[in-house]
């Protein structure tokens, strides 16, 4: 009889989940439900009060909702008995956190703090607690501290604690209330279990828990920042670790009845959403990397060898494929660039040809890109829309074009936008490489790699390698299904191993994507001047950035 798991996976905008066969990974269905609320960037949606600059929150009763809709969902689409289901799998954007009671109530949930927006999700890209992770990292390089070194030497405004930080010097009635601040995709796990656990990949890829150091920073550490702070894992973040590919507890007997699962089926331990992508791409060498390409994309890499590579966001035992050192590098804007372009620098009458032609107009501006010679539009662009993830990890940095003339057309825009995208993609690459760490294979997933290929041969050209493409359309989700797979266990229908699991159901390649040799050759040429420009504006030799910002902060 046919076992089956479910992947469940938790972006930037919307949440789907995918049921999958055991035996063989194969999809048999899906179902996505976009957040109603989507990101409030500009306005709280529960009064309707402006926010302020660089803020992204959500709203987890949007995560409730959607649960309750991709679950029946899919299982019903699937055309399967609910009781083969032996397990569920849970991704979610890492670095989004929200505080909560104690039994898991969020607080923006209650009437007294549906107007805080400290109290609502703090979405991965809200990039407002900057100036608290540049103080951090100060005092982590003051005392010492040496997991500084492991995690790239700089700690990210997208990670818990700095978040954790403006929260309580900028809202204390919230952090003094809230029982726990959580990653979403533990919290979660939670509404399936019914019980509080911390995934090893959320803890250690975004909330300093350092395996191989004991565990968390030093309680005096966190009280060099603010005194208030010393407990703050303590009294904060106390739960159990779960490690990947094990039972992070089992669907409760509320969670069958509201979601159609069969009770005590296993849930695996959750996953940040591009780090589990490695148990569905079959990442299982020594230099194997895969790219998750979307809203933003992120770069995964295994690696035999422990390294401190700077600029990156870690290198950290057991966090990808047990048994490596996974290593996490990403550029925190990438599909919004390009939507950037779609909404903001077209004319009408591209608009018009558009609907004329019954395509996007997304679509028309990358095929207008695409019939041009590389080097024609005469532009280079910084991919700093959104700030710098990596290797520069500034999120007060911006985007820039050098080369406008009137002759500049829209689809230069695009086509500039995204040969940037590959460039910074290239940096990250190429900084790997200068420390030593082998980057062989390079596996790509996401919407980007399955529906541009244009892109990719822009990509393919630029870090002159072979690019090849994910066949799953839903490679977190499906690593949610492998999960999922581990943790039921071999006497459930599933998998002693996650090993055996990652063999049996990671997804193939389907496309390989070979670079040009004269565009190479062109595209060698062009970045040799966005590294010029990278290092001029992204490392101080010149703040107008920082500065435009700061007046435009001043001036809202």
């Amino acid at each position: 009889m046919s076992k089956y798991t479910i992947g469940i996976d938790y972006g930037s905008l919307s949440g789907r989940a995918v049921v999958v066969d055991v035996k063989d990974g194969k999809q048999l269905s899906d179902c996505v439900m976009d957040y109603p609320h989507a990101v409030m960037s500009e306005t709280l949606a529960a009064t309707g009060a402006p926010l302020p600059a660089d803020y992204a929150l959500q709203d987890p009763r949007d995560y409730l909702d959607v649960l309750e809709t991709i679950i029946p969902g899919a299982i019903k689409s699937a055309g399967i008995d609910p009781a083969d289901i032996i397990g569920a799998g849970v991704d979610f954007t890492c670095g989004t956190m929200l505080p909560v009671r104690a039994d898991g109530t969020p607080l923006c949930f209650e009437e007294k703090y549906r107007s805080n927006p400290h109290a609502y999700v703090k979405l991965w890209k809200h990039h407002a607690a900057q100036p608290y992770a540049d103080r951090l990292n100060a005092i982590a390089r003051e005392r010492g501290e040496t997991w500084l070194e492991k995690l790239g030497g700089k700690i990210s405004c997208e990670w818990m604690f700095p978040k954790i930080w403006e929260i309580l010097a900028e809202a204390p009635e919230i952090y003094a209330e809230a029982d726990y601040f959580i990653e979403a995709g533990d919290w979660l796990t939670w509404q399936l279990t019914g019980k509080q656990t911390r995934g090893y990949g959320f803890a250690a890829c975004k909330s300093i828990y350092m395996i191989d150091e004991g565990g968390y920073p030093s309680e005096d550490f966190f009280a060099a920042l603010d005194e208030r702070l010393r407990h703050v894992i303590r009294d904060k973040m106390d739960a159990p670790i779960v490690f990947t590919g094990e039972a992070a507890g089992y669907v409760s007997a509320k969670a069958s009845a509201w979601l159609g699962l069969p009770e005590g089926a296993a849930v695996a331990c959750p996953m940040p959403d591009a780090h589990t992508a490695a148990m569905s791409l079959g990442l299982m060498n020594d230099g194997d990397m895969c790219a998750i390409m979307g809203t933003s994309s992120c770069y995964m890499l295994i690696s035999e060898k422990d390294t401190c590579t700077p600029g990156i966001c870690g290198t950290l035992r057991d966090t990808l494929t047990p048994g490596f050192y996974g290593n996490e590098a990403g550029l925190c804007c990438v599909g919004d660039h390009f939507a950037w372009a779609k909404n903001n620098v077209v004319t009408a009458d591209y608009i018009k040809e558009a609907e004329q032609r019954g395509i996007s107009v997304l679509k028309l501006l990358i095929e207008k890109a695409a019939a041009q010679k590389v080097g024609q539009h005469g532009l280079i662009a910084l991919n700093w829309f959104n700030g710098n993830r990596n290797i520069l990890v500034d999120s007060s940095l911006s985007g820039m074009f050098v080369g406008l003339t009137l002759r500049t057309k829209p689809e230069d825009i695009m086509r500039a936008l995204i040969e940037a995208t590959a460039y910074g993609t290239r940096v990250i690459i190429e900084n790997f490489r200068a420390h030593n760490v082998y980057v062989g294979k390079l596996i790509a997933a996401g919407g980007i790699a399955r529906k541009d290929p244009f892109t990719m041969q822009v990509y393919a050209d630029i870090l002159n390698m072979d690019i090849n493409i994910s066949e799953s359309t839903q490679a977190p989700a499906l690593a949610g299904a492998v999960q999922a797979a581990s943790a039921a266990g071999e006497e459930r229908g599933g998998y002693a191993t996650l090993r055996e699991a990652m063999q049996a159901m990671s997804a193939g390649c389907d496309k390989v994507y070979h670079p040009i040799p004269e565009n190479v050759e062109m595209y060698n040429k062009l970045y040799a001047e966005y590294v010029k420009l990278h290092d001029y504006f992204g490392r101080g030799g010149n703040d107008v950035m920082k500065t435009l910002r700061a007046i435009a902060s001043q001036a809202e």
